[in-house]
């Protein structure tokens, strides 16, 4: 059993729903500690300027849960993000059969942002056709921190394998995984490239996945091929 374990972020890259198609459970860690430096309330998409910030205003305070976390629906920031997505990708292939649910989704009250991020890229997991299943830590009732706590939910759920990012290997020790069972594997994604807009700002990797899935629609066969030809490309 393949767990893989990460906060809600917003719109995330392809390479967080790489991780999530390695794995049979994934856990959202809703309730870990909010950072504006991770990116649970911002992303990228492409501009024929090049890079621009979709950055979503909230009210929180240090040391706050991600799922305590609440976005400040009264400044309107839905309906500017909206119109800036439509601005940029209205001429996309995909864009007038994705964009009408993506609106549906964004415009729903939320009690917190977790819950919003949540709902979002579920929706983009299972558009994809992934058949991943889904865990929030908040309901796991698992209070230890950090490798001890990843650990715990992959024993949890039954789990004989770890998916982790590369960022996390600077506090995680594999023997430490494989004394309870778990294997620890780190994702193998690579960036991969394909049909944007706006071709004179050059190809713009690692955008959020409503780049990809604007241009590309819910291709995941396309992601998995690329990914690969890179890695035997390397070997």
């Amino acid at each position: 059993m393949i767990i893989a374990i990460h906060q809600p972020d917003y719109i995330p890259y392809l390479g967080y729903f790489y991780k999530l198609a390695k794995s049979d459970k994934f856990v959202y860690l809703d309730d870990a500690q909010y950072s504006n430096d991770n990116m649970h309330n911002w992303n990228k998409i492409k501009t024929p300027q090049g890079e621009l910030r979709l950055k979503v205003p909230v009210e929180h305070h240090l040391g706050d849960a991600i799922n305590t976390v609440r976005t400040r629906d009264e400044l309107k920031w839905k309906e500017k993000h909206l119109k800036t997505i439509e601005m940029n990708y209205g001429k996309a292939p995909y864009f007038q059969e994705i964009f009408p649910r993506f609106k549906e989704l964004l415009l729903q009250d939320y009690p917190n942002i977790s819950e919003m991020n949540i709902a979002i890229n579920t929706w983009i997991a299972e558009s994809f056709g992934l058949k991943t299943q889904f865990f929030k830590s908040s309901e796991m009732d698992i209070l230890t921190v950090r490798e001890e706590r990843v650990i715990d939910l992959c024993v949890a759920l039954e789990g004989d394998v770890y998916i982790s990012g590369h960022g996390a290997s600077v506090y995680q020790e594999e023997e430490h995984f494989t004394s309870r069972g778990v294997k620890l594997v780190y994702t193998d994604y690579e960036p991969i490239e394909y049909e944007q807009l706006w071709k004179k700002a050059g190809f713009l990797a690692n955008m959020s996945v409503l780049d990809y899935v604007f241009n590309c629609g819910f291709d995941w066969a396309s992601v998995e091929e690329k990914v690969q030809n890179i890695l035997n490309a390397k070997e």
